[in-house]
């Protein structure tokens, strides 16, 4: 008994217990059948007697002894003793049994916990999204077998999917991270399941097949079970995991799908975490970059603004010279001197003209190469053409050559290589001529060069003419020394001369600090001016925030046009006019200047909020709309308006013209005639067209255009019998991008003709893959190409040298084209199609549709355009379907193929055949897709 109850009290499990039960009853003497038994077994007992000695309280279950009879008297009490120790074994076994599962819970709690702080830390890691991949599956394995793993991000934009991680142990074929794959390439995968229908699958692969219907397939090797849980963004699938086993003994369990569905939120939340800061880091590289060039510009401006420094200097300097040097000796080395500042002097001089005896003499003459220079009678040389025309001359020894030739000039001796002359003029006369000269091709001039020389010249002309006029004061007061009797009224002559010469030169002077700082048409401030007062209201601005003030820029609409058409006259009045009126809609204090062009600038003081710049924009807009009376005509216009107002971030007065700009080119896309306002969109916008355009260039270089092909079929079978090459851009960020995406921006910035070539060079390349020998591609030609006079010959070129026939291309124009130079487009297109090209007018009927152009052109195709298949869904005797009627009888009685685009559905379908067409193209067979999906055996062509 002692044993008995020992091993009683030792037992591990319920069974254990029943059977030690067993033994101490036989000890008893106490037969009967000793069991387990449910509450819902109860009924089923047969009847008899039944005594409960214990219950099992973690299971439920009751341990019962059933007998014919009842227990004798005797034996109930040992019997119900032995019932209170099974009872407390039962009692032990069952808080042991819930302690245990509540360390295990808890062990896996900690486990989870320590995961998720671990995915946590990846998000700020510094570490790239590959290693950032490869830590979150070490993460999930700690939880679960996870040997074989991916994650799958979708894109909703394109319908395409990225596997950025993805291990697998026997699959081979692994996808490129970078690489973006089409869904419907996944169809009916685990993959396209759980993104499509955004819930968890749990499974053999037997059981999803089942589970799924006719919506599973399976795409890699078998698996034998596996676990994909979505991944959710604002309620919206972003992506996906799977762990998937190969082994048949690892299954995965429902608390394995639990644990991965709760940890893929956590991975979820890592990844775009991770990605934001990649993301922000990106456009902190991009603004860094930005900022480098506007920096660029900007010491670009200041070293402009040091160069004028220096040429008013200089001016400053010769004016100074002037009135100080005593003697023209000494005058002409100090002029030399301040020049050389300017520019390469070391070979100068100066050339005097006299009217009378024709002769020219050289006051002041440094050269390397003629160390005398003495007077001589006027010829033909270069300073004597210069003082002829009386404008400056910039010449390299070919325009010598060519002077020469033309008799201008005549063989001026030592040949210099760059020869710079501008004339010396006052009096209204050219008086003389200053030169200089280079004989090593390390320096030569530039028109900049000649303008600087040319405006040094004015300055040296008036102190010329000083000089002169000082030396003739000398002179006569020489003479009044000698003669002062005879000569008293010479001399009060030449007193009178020199006060009207220095009242000249005071005007002059005058006259150029005007013209300096104003528009010589208008009379406006210039740019100068206006920059100068913008800079002075943003200093107040920046001392006082209260003291606001605008800028508006103004550009005249369509002014190119009535330039063209009622001449330059006019339209100088018209620019003079609209100044007038722009001055009379603002204050006093407001000033307006004209940038050049047709382009004004307004600065508005204090103006307390953007309502008050509008109401000025709006005054102006009115007052241009009233038509100008322009001699006999009455001329109208009318101007598009950018608003810029003063702004903390504003430091310098380029950027408020700047921006003023933007938002007047906004004012004219938004149909011209309105005023807008510069925001931090239009900057947005600025800076996303130019991240195009640098993006395209990059494009073009690493060659991301490539050509997508869509198949041209038979109408009545299904056939293929060509293809469309279509235009795409694997973008490296965006993704793939259609032509609409970044066409446009393309031709702006003149890349266009060259992603053509790059699509061209790539569909001569592939076209014998393609093709096998059969049928056509046909590629898009822009008008751009036929201003080349050699378009024809080089896509000749181009087809020999890849080898390719000229009958498997099909050169595709719209009617457009056929206007823009129809003699040289016919030459082009007769000889393509003479070396045996198809030619195809594509969009057909949506343009001129000239019938001339049908007879004239040598088409053998028309295209359809889509516009005119859509409607065939709605009414097949509509205008769309005599149109098609039309087009396809006149295609026959011509002898030309019809293909119809954008079919869409088998009614379209039916509708074209009964028309008589036999080929179409459109989403109903395929869409566009790479090369290499055409290339392979089930999808070539027929």
């Amino acid at each position: 008994m002692p044993a008995a109850l020992e091993q009683l009290f030792k037992a591990q499990d319920s069974a254990s217990v029943l059977e030690t039960c067993a033994r101490i009853l036989e000890d008893f003497g106490i037969t009967g059948r000793l069991h387990w038994q449910s509450p819902a077994d109860q009924d089923a007992e047969p009847h008899g007697w039944r005594h409960e000695l214990a219950e099992d309280i973690q299971h439920q279950l009751a341990l019962v002894l059933s007998r014919d009879e009842p227990v004798a008297a005797p034996l109930c009490g040992k019997l119900a003793w032995l019932g209170r120790l099974a009872s407390a074994r039962l009692n032990q076994l069952s808080e042991s049994g819930r302690l245990y599962e509540a360390i295990s819970r808890l062990a896996m709690a900690e486990r989870l916990q320590r995961a998720l702080y671990a995915i946590a830390e990846q998000a700020s890691a510094e570490q790239d999204m590959p290693a950032l991949m490869r830590s979150l599956h070490t993460i999930v394995s700690s939880l679960m077998y996870a040997e074989n793993f991916y994650i799958a991000l979708y894109d909703a934009a394109s319908d395409s999917v990225r596997f950025p991680y993805y291990v697998d142990s026997l699959d081979v074929d692994v996808p490129s991270p970078e690489r973006s794959v089409p869904l419907h390439e996944l169809l009916h995968g685990v993959t396209w399941n759980l993104l499509r229908h955004g819930r968890p699958l749990f499974g053999a692969i037997d059981e999803l097949a089942q589970e799924l219907g006719g919506q599973f397939q399976l795409h890699g090797t078998r698996c034998e079970h596996c676990i994909g849980v979505p991944l959710f963004r604002a309620g919206q699938v972003v992506g996906c995991i799977v762990v998937q086993s190969y082994r048949a003994k690892m299954r995965y369990t429902r608390h394995d799908l639990d644990l991965l569905s709760y940890v893929a939120q956590h991975v979820q939340t890592t990844i775009e975490r991770r990605s934001a800061h990649v993301e922000l880091e990106r456009r902190v590289a991009d603004r860094t970059t930005a900022l480098r060039e506007a920096n660029r510009v900007l010491r670009q401006q200041v070293l402009q603004r040091q160069r004028g420094e220096r040429l008013q200097a200089a001016l400053f300097r010769i004016a100074e010279l002037a009135g100080t040097t005593d003697s023209l000796d000494d005058f002409y080395p100090a002029v030399h001197r301040v020049i050389g500042g300017l520019l390469y002097a070391r070979n100068l001089y100066i050339a005097l003209i006299d009217e009378e005896t024709q002769f020219i003499t050289f006051p002041y003459s440094v050269d390397e190469v003629n160390s005398e220079r003495p007077p001589r009678l006027r010829g033909g040389g270069a300073t004597e053409y210069v003082q002829r025309t009386g404008k400056p001359l910039l010449a390299d020894m070919a325009t010598i050559d060519r002077l020469i030739a033309s008799g201008e000039i005549v063989n001026p001796g030592v040949r210099s290589v760059c020869w710079l002359g501008v004339p010396l003029s006052w009096g209204e006369k050219v008086r003389g001529v200053l030169a200089v000269q280079s004989y090593s091709p390390e320096h030569t001039y530039s028109e900049r060069d000649q303008e600087l020389l040319t405006f040094v010249s004015y300055h040296v002309a008036n102190a010329l003419q000083r000089k002169h006029a000082d030396a003739a004061l000398k002179q006569a007061y020489a003479s009044l020394e000698r003669r002062v009797v005879e000569r008293t009224r010479a001399l009060g002559l030449a007193n009178r001369d020199l006060r009207e010469q220095i009242a000249e030169r005071e005007r002059i002077e005058r006259r150029l600090k005007y013209e300096t700082l104003h528009d010589s048409l208008t009379g406006l401030p210039n740019r100068t001016m206006l920059l100068q007062r913008l800079e002075q209201a943003l200093q107040r601005y920046h001392a006082d925030p209260k003291d606001r003030f605008a800028v508006l820029f103004i550009d005249l609409d369509r002014f190119k046009v009535i330039n063209d058409s009622v001449g330059h006259l006019v339209g100088d009045d018209l620019l003079f006019q609209v100044g007038g009126r722009i001055r009379a809609c603002l204050k006093t204090r407001d000033i307006v200047a004209r940038l050049g062009g047709d382009e004004f600038a307004v600065l508005l003081e204090q103006v307390p909020n953007t309502d008050a710049a509008q109401r000025t924009a709006e005054r102006v807009l009115k007052e241009l709309q009233v038509p100008f009376r322009l001699g006999a005509r009455e001329i109208f216009t009318s101007a598009s308006i950018g608003i810029a107002m003063a702004d903390a971030h504003y430091r310098q007065p380029e950027e408020l013209l700047r921006d003023a700009d933007s938002a007047m080119y906004h004012a004219k896309d938004g149909g011209r005639h309105r005023a807008s306002l510069f925001d931090d969109r239009l900057r947005y916008e600025a800076l996303s067209q130019l991240r195009m355009e640098g993006d395209l260039r990059h494009a073009l270089t690493r060659r991301e255009f490539v050509p997508f092909y869509q198949p041209i079929v038979s109408l009545a079978d299904g056939r293929i019998a060509g293809y469309e090459a279509l235009l795409r851009w694997n973008h490296p960020e965006r993704g793939l991008l259609l032509p609409q995406d970044f066409l446009l921006i393309a031709e702006e910035t003149g890349c266009a003709e060259a992603i053509d070539w790059l699509v061209f060079e790539q569909v001569c390349a592939q076209a014998p893959q393609l093709l096998g020998g059969k049928g056509t591609i046909s590629i898009n030609v822009s008008g751009l190409h036929f201003r080349s006079d050699d378009f024809d010959a080089r896509l000749l070129a181009l087809l020999d040298k890849y080898q390719v026939s000229p009958s498997s291309i099909r050169v595709e124009v719209i009617e457009r084209t056929l206007l823009d130079n129809p003699a040289q487009v016919k030459r082009m297109l007769e000889n393509l199609r003479l070396q045996g090209m198809g030619i195809a007018l594509d969009d057909f009927g949506t343009g001129y549709s000239s019938l001339s152009y049908l007879h004239q052109y040598p088409f053998d195709a028309l295209k359809i355009d889509r516009s005119f298949v859509t409607e065939l869904d709605s009414d097949r005797k509509g205008q769309g379907a005599a149109v098609i009627r039309a087009i396809q009888v006149l295609a026959d009685a011509l002898g030309m193929q019809v293909i119809a685009e954008g079919i869409e559905n088998t009614t379209q379908q039916q509708a074209l055949l009964d028309m008589g067409c036999r080929y179409g193209q459109g989403f109903l067979f395929a869409r566009g897709q790479a090369a290499e999906y055409w290339q392979r055996p089930e999808n070539r062509l027929a």
